[in-house]
């Protein structure tokens, strides 16, 4: 049986056109197919041997191959590569709806695509994640779950809809929680979430109006986010220094830019780990105040100080100025979908009733799974056991980062948290860096996915990998820079 042999390709994507080079390929393959000259069953060359020929790198073929698998035209096989399985006339027939236009028409708009390329790779199996956003699944507190299920079994009778600002027992426990943390609050002033994203998004469909103005750290979670975007807000980078946001560079843009609010994870900062200092918070809290630029804290990392971590901005809050936001997915598990946000009594109502619009309340099993890990003491004693072992990680990784990079890069030593922002000293290529990366199955987060402008960062997290996993991944990316 002779063997099928992939499709010989001389046509090359024009690289200074306007239209983007995916999509020139996309369309390339298209016109293949609808001409006849690729039948179906025709075999594609590998991705590695498109980025070759076409002289790309491999995101750029991946993004090409996944819009051409949505149409229907293409599909990978396990061992059989990737083939032409339709021609556009099956795609194009007037009975089939334009999915593509419709997927494109709402207001939520798509995530970068290189990011949108990272969460594909996360669910790959045997790839390394060097830069990811979540808890290693093998700290999970089986023992202490296992412990909480039997409880809740024979506790739980039902599981209902939750009250619409969520379950009162776990209000209470989390009212406990925050006074370890500084913070002294009210049932009436929180509201349960399904995760603190939830948070986000109801703040900024209920209380900000078109064109307002966001004020956030540069680099910033929300930059690898569209949702601030979609809904016409505008995201302004405000610089940092090791103390943390430097908030007078604010001023400048303030009366041109309202109405205003700002967004700012001041503790273990994302991406960069960076703490704002206790000076900072204070004058931070001074000059909102007088200004009267509301502030939403980001605080799912508060908890996670190795040391006595800095009150939060909620904790010398006097005027009413913060909204809080916390979470169970960071220390925790981010599979509960458990977060809260604390603010004012009337706003609390407001994002209730939007939440109740929006879900019908958070799931009310996740809501006595994590109340009892608070009422229980469990949550406390896993917070500490935690926190020594990420305190371990993080030594780890700094005393390697020592070792292998200090010629050719810079960073700062986080407090807590999970990230170390790592900044290349000269012109490596951290887009070209990544695809090399992925050929040795490791995964990167380039800084650029949260940053307002170009840089050579990579958010590195010490959070998802042993101490072996870590220091055997970052010699390889030193190998792939110096080799």
């Amino acid at each position: 049986m002779q063997k099928n042999i992939p499709l010989q390709i001389t046509w090359q994507p024009d690289k200074k056109a306007k239209i983007p080079v995916y999509r020139q390929i996309v369309q390339y393959v298209c016109d293949q197919v609808a001409s006849g000259a690729w039948p179906i069953n025709s075999r594609l060359p590998s991705q590695r041997a498109l980025a070759l020929m076409f002289k790309v790198n491999r995101s750029t073929i991946s993004t090409a191959i996944d819009e051409l698998t949505s149409y229907g035209i293409i599909s990978g096989q396990h061992g059989a590569g990737t083939r032409i399985v339709s021609n556009t006339w099956s795609v194009m027939l007037p009975t089939k709806p334009s999915w593509k236009k419709f997927i494109s028409a709402g207001y939520l708009k798509e995530s970068d695509r290189r990011l949108q390329q990272i969460n594909q790779l996360e669910f790959s199996p045997d790839i390394i994640r060097l830069g990811t956003g979540e808890l290693d699944l093998r700290l999970f507190p089986q023992k202490m779950w296992s412990k909480i299920m039997q409880k809740l079994s024979t506790k739980v009778t039902s599981l209902g809809y939750a009250e619409p600002l969520g379950m009162m027992n776990l209000r209470l426990a989390i009212v406990e929680h925050m006074k370890k943390i500084g913070v002294k609050v009210s049932v009436e002033n929180i509201l349960i979430t399904s995760g603190a994203l939830q948070g986000l998004q109801l703040i900024s469909s209920c209380m900000l109006e078109e064109g307002s103005t966001v004020f956030t750290e540069a680099p910033t979670y929300l930059k690898s986010i569209q949702m601030f975007q979609s809904t016409g807000l505008n995201l302004k980078g405000i610089s940092m220094d090791h103390d943390g946001l430097e908030y007078w560079q604010m001023e400048k843009y303030l009366k041109e830019n309202q109405p205003a609010i700002l967004y700012t994870i001041p503790t273990n900062q994302n991406p960069t780990g960076i703490t704002m200092s206790s000076v900072r918070r204070q004058e931070l809290m001074n000059f909102c105040i007088k200004n009267r630029l509301p502030i939403i804290e980001d605080g799912v990392y508060q908890e996670l100080c190795f040391e006595k971590a800095p009150l939060p901005l909620k904790a010398i809050d006097e005027n009413g100025m913060v909204m809080y936001l916390g979470s169970a997915s960071k220390a925790l598990a981010p599979g509960l979908r458990i977060g809260w946000v604390i603010a004012p009594e009337a706003v609390i109502k407001r994002l209730g009733d939007a939440k109740m619009q929006m879900d019908y309340g958070a799931s009310s099993l996740s809501q006595l799974v994590f109340a009892e890990f608070l009422e229980s003491g469990m949550y406390d004693q896993y917070l500490a056991d935690l926190k020594i072992t990420l305190k371990k990680r993080r030594d780890n990784a700094l005393e390697t980062l020592g070792k292998y990079f200090k010629d050719i890069a810079t960073w700062d030593v986080p407090v807590g948290g999970f990230y170390i922002w790592l900044t290349f000293n000269s012109d490596v290529e951290v887009d070209d860096l990544f695809e090399k990366a992925l050929d040795k199955g490791i995964l990167l987060n380039p800084g650029d996915i949260y940053d307002f402008r170009h840089n050579r960062s990579l958010r590195i997290s010490f959070a998802y990998v042993t101490e072996k996993e870590f220091n055997d991944a970052m010699k390889k990316i030193v190998d792939l820079i110096l080799g």
